[in-house]
C-alpha cells in the first residue's frame, strides 16, 4: 500500500487540488441536511421566523410582555424596539445579537405565550389585566412556568416563543404568509446552488483523479518496460515472459484503477465521516451512541472479511500469471498442437488453470459479496433505531422533526463514509499485491550494467579474446563453460561447432553481455568488455540470434532496426548479401511490405535471411551468427557465405553452426564438448586431430568428401 501512496504523492499538485475540491464537496453535502432541517423546523413549523422577537408588535402586546419580565429582561426588550405609530418596530440587529436575545428572553416570552393560550395563568391573574399583576403574581407565574420549562426541551420552548412572535406580527399587519414563502424560496435556492456546486466539484474531482490515475499507469508502464529492457537473460528467466506481461498490463491496471478510486472515494470518506461527526455533535440530539455502535459494527465486518480474503488476493495474481502463460503457449504453438492432434490435452491444461483462477475469484467475490448487504443492514437498522429514539424525544418536546431529519441524514453520511472505505477494502488488497509485484520488477537490480570505470568506444579493430572463461547459470551447480580461451581477429572467421547442449549459444551470448562470465574475462581490443559501456559494445556487434525474430512493421523498418539512418542503398546491399532480395522484390510493395508480429507471415528461411540482412545493414566490426543458417538450403547457404566473406573482410566473424558445410572454410574452428574446447584448428587439421569433430564430419559428409579432405584435396 505504501508503494501505491508514494506514486500518488508524486502528483501532489493534483492531490492538493483534489483535496480542496473534496473539502468543498463535503461542505456542501453536510450543509444540505441543515437546509432540510431549517425548511421543516423554521420554514414550515415556525412559519419562516428564525428568532423569537417579532419584527413589529402592537402596543398592547408590547406592554403586556413588559409586565411579565424582570428588570434586566425589560431593559433588553425595550432597547430592541423603537416606537412606530401604533406599533413598535424592532431595531436593526445582527444575527449574533438576535441569537443572544433568543436565549435571554426565551422564558418570559414563553410565559406570555402560555398565559395567553392556556388556563395556567388564570389561577393567578384572571384575564391577565395589567392592573391585577403585582410582583408576587409575576413571581408565582414565572415559578410555575419555570418548572414546566424544565420538563420541556429547548426546541419546543423556542417553537412556542416563535408562535407568539408570529401572532404578534400578524396582529401588527405583517404579511406572515409572504414572509414564510420568501424564506422557503430562499432556502430552496440555497439548496439548488449548493447542489450545483457539489456537482461541479464531483466532475472536477473525477477528471483530476482520472488524470492522476492515467499518469501513474503511464509512468509505471514506462518504468517497468525500461527496467525489463535493462534485464539480462538471467532476470528474464527469473520472472518469465508471461509474468512480466501480466505485471506490465493487469497489475499496473489494478494500481491505476485503485489510485483513481482512492482520490475519488477513499480520500473523501474520512472528510465526510469527520464532518458528519462534527455536525452530529452540533445537532445535540443526544443519540451519538447510535453512531458509535454502527461504526464499531462496520469496522468489525470489514476486518473479518479482510482477514478471510487477504492471502487469496496475492494468489489471484499468480493464477492470472499462470493462465496467461498457458494461453501464450497455446497461441504460439497452435500449429504444432493441431499437427499432433493435442487440442483436447491443451484444452484440459487451460481448463485446469482457468478453474483454479475461477475458484479463487469466486471465493473472494462470495466473501466480499457479504459486505454490501451487511453494510446496508447496519445502515437501515441505524435508521430504524434513530427514528424510534427520536420519536420519543419529539413526543417529549425535546427534539423537533427537522432536527431528527438532519441527524438521520448525518448518520447515513457517516455510515456511507465507512461504506466507501469498505468498498475500497475490496480492491485495495488486490491492488496492494499487484503493487508489490510491480515494485519487485522495478527494484530488481540488473546483474549486467555499466561499471563506474566503463568507457566509451571510438574506433576499434574488433579483436575478441576469451581468457580462461568460466560460466554457470544463476542457481546452477555446474559450469556450462569451463576454461574457454581463444582469440578471434578481424578479417577471419571463427566457427563453433559441437553437440546439442554443449554451450555454443551460451558462449556467443557472452560477447554482447547477455550474460556475464562467472570467472575469467572477454576482451575487445585488449579491454575487458565489462569496462566498456553496454550501448557502445552492442553498437559494434551485429548479432543474429538462434531464433530469428522480426518485429511488426515493414521489411524496411526491420532492416533499419540496427541502424536507423541506413540509406536505401545500404538496405538493398544488405538484402543482396543475405540472399533476401529475390523474395523481397517479388512482393508487390517490395521493402514496404508489411511484416506481421513475430514475422508470422514469412517463412522460416525468409525470416532468417531478413535477420541476417538486419545485422549486415548495421555494418558492425563484429558479426555473431548463432546457428543462423540452419533454415537455409545448401545453395542459399553457400551463396550467402560467399557474399558475406566479401562484405565482412575487415570484420571479425564468429559463427555457431550445426552443419560442417557452413564452416568448412573457417579460419578457426572450435569444437565444444560439455562446455570445454576439445579441438581447435581448421577443418583439415581437426579431421586429423579431433575425434569429436571427425565423428560429426562422418555423420554429415560423404566418404569421398572426407577422403578428399584428408588427402589434401578440396572438400
Amino acid at each position: 500500500m505504501k508503494y501505491i501512496f508514494s506514486n500518488i504523492l508524486k502528483h501532489w499538485p493534483f492531490v492538493i487540488l483534489i483535496t480542496i475540491l473534496l473539502l468543498g464537496q463535503a461542505y456542501g453535502d453536510l450543509a444540505l441536511p441543515k437546509y432540510t432541517s431549517d425548511i421543516i423546523d423554521t420554514g414550515i413549523q415556525n412559519k419562516g421566523l428564525e428568532h423569537i422577537l417579532p419584527e413589529k408588535i402592537v402596543k398592547e402586546e408590547y406592554e403586556k410582555a413588559l409586565f411579565l419580565m424582570l428588570d434586566d429582561e425589560k431593559e433588553k426588550f425595550v432597547n430592541s424596539y423603537v416606537e412606530d405609530g401604533d406599533c413598535y418596530k424592532r431595531v436593526d440587529l445582527d444575527k449574533k445579537e438576535l441569537s443572544e436575545l433568543d436565549e435571554d428572553l426565551l422564558l418570559p416570552i414563553v410565559i406570555i405565550y402560555q398565559a395567553e393560550n392556556s388556563d395556567e395563568a388564570s389561577k393567578y391573574s384572571g384575564e391577565m389585566s395589567p392592573d391585577m399583576l403585582n410582583d408576587d403574581v409575576i413571581l408565582k407565574i414565572r415559578e410555575s412556568f419555570t418548572k414546566m420549562a424544565d420538563t420541556v426541551g429547548d426546541n419546543t420552548l423556542k417553537a412556542m416563543a416563535i408562535a407568539w412572535a408570529s401572532s404578534c406580527e400578524a396582529e401588527a399587519g405583517v404579511d406572515v404568509d409572504k414572509k414564510q414563502k420568501d424564506y422557503l424560496w430562499k432556502s430552496c435556492f440555497k439548496m439548488i446552488v449548493m447542489a450545483l456546486l457539489i456537482g461541479v466539484a464531483i466532475v472536477l474531482v473525477s477528471l483530476f483523479s482520472a488524470i492522476v490515475g492515467g499518469r501513474i499507469g503511464r509512468d509505471l508502464r514506462e518504468q517497468v518496460f525500461t527496467k525489463v529492457l535493462s534485464f539480462s537473460n538471467a532476470e528474464m528467466d527469473k520472472f518469465s515472459t508471461a509474468s512480466l506481461i501480466t505485471r506490465n498490463t493487469n497489475d499496473i491496471q489494478q494500481v491505476q484503477n485503485v489510485s483513481t478510486i482512492f482520490l475519488r472515494m477513499l480520500l473523501y470518506s474520512p472528510i465526510l465521516g469527520i464532518g458528519g461527526i462534527i455536525m452530529v455533535c452540533r445537532v445535540k440530539a443526544g443519540m451519538g451512541w447510535i453512531i458509535l455502535l454502527a461504526v464499531l459494527v462496520v469496522i468489525v465486518i470489514v476486518l473479518v472479511l479482510l482477514a478471510a480474503t487477504h492471502k487469496r488476493f496475492r494468489l489471484l495474481q499468480k493464477q492470472v500469471d499462470r493462465i496467461n502463460l498457458v494461453a501464450r503457449e497455446m497461441l504460439t504453438g497452435i500449429s504444432v498442437i493441431r499437427a499432433f492432434g493435442r487440442e483436447k490435452e491443451i484444452e484440459d491444461k487451460f481448463d485446469a488453470a482457468n478453474i483454479d483462477l475461477t475458484k479463487t475469484q469466486l471465493f473472494v467475490n462470495r466473501v466480499m459479496s457479504l459486505m454490501m448487504p451487511g453494510m446496508f443492514l447496519v445502515m437501515y437498522a441505524v435508521n430504524i433505531l434513530i427514528v424510534w429514539v427520536a420519536a420519543h424525544k419529539i413526543d417529549e418536546g425535546i427534539m423537533q422533526v427537522g432536527t431528527m431529519t438532519a441527524f438521520l441524514t448525518y448518520s447515513i453520511q457517516i455510515i456511507l463514509s465507512f461504506l466507501m472505505l469498505s468498498m475500497m477494502s475490496v480492491v485495495l488488497p488486490r491492488a496492494g499485491a499487484a503493487a508489490e509485484r510491480i515494485n519487485e520488477v522495478i527494484n530488481t537490480d540488473a546483474t549486467i550494467y555499466d561499471s563506474d570505470e566503463a568507457k566509451e568506444l571510438s574506433d576499434i579493430k574488433g579483436v575478441i579474446e576469451y581468457r580462461d572463461v568460466h560460466f554457470k547459470y544463476p542457481n546452477a551447480k555446474e559450469d556450462v563453460l569451463d576454461g574457454i580461451s581463444f582469440k578471434a581477429v578481424p578479417g577471419t572467421t571463427t566457427a563453433i561447432i559441437g553437440s546439442t547442449g554443449c554451450g555454443k549459444s551460451t558462449l556467443v551470448n557472452l560477447i554482447p553481455r547477455l550474460y556475464d562470465v562467472t570467472s575469467g574475462s572477454i576482451t575487445l581490443d585488449g579491454d575487458d568488455i565489462k569496462n566498456i559501456k553496454l550501448n557502445d559494445l552492442r553498437d559494434r556487434i551485429g548479432f543474429v540470434p538462434q531464433k530469428a525474430v522480426l518485429f511488426s512493421g515493414t521489411i524496411e523498418s526491420n532492416l533499419k532496426f540496427g541502424k536507423k539512418d541506413a540509406t536505401e542503398e545500404e538496405i538493398k546491399d544488405a538484402a543482396n548479401v543475405a540472399q533476401a532480395s529475390e523474395f523481397i522484390d517479388s512482393k508487390e510493395e517490395g521493402y514496404e511490405s508489411l511484416i506481421a508480429q513475430g514475422g508470422s507471415n514469412v517463412s522460416g528461411g525468409q525470416k532468417q535471411r531478413l535477420s541476417i540482412a538486419r545485422a549486415i545493414a548495421k555494418a558492425p566490426k563484429i558479426y555473431v551468427f548463432d546457428d543462423s543458417f540452419s533454415a537455409l538450403d545448401m545453395k542459399t547457404d553457400a551463396n550467402l557465405r560467399k557474399a558475406l566473406q566479401d562484405k565482412s573482410k575487415d570484420s571479425t566473424v564468429i559463427i555457431v553452426a550445426q552443419r560442417i558445410s557452413t564452416i568448412l572454410n573457417a579460419d578457426q574452428i572450435l569444437v565444444l564438448d560439455e562446455g570445454k574446447i576439445v579441438g581447435k584448428g581448421t577443418h583439415k587439421e581437426l579431421l586429423k586431430s579431433c575425434d569429436e569433430y571427425l565423428e560429426i564430419a562422418k555423420s554429415q559428409l560423404s566418404e569421398e568428401e572426407l577422403t578428399g579432405t584428408l588427402l589434401g584435396g578440396e572438400a
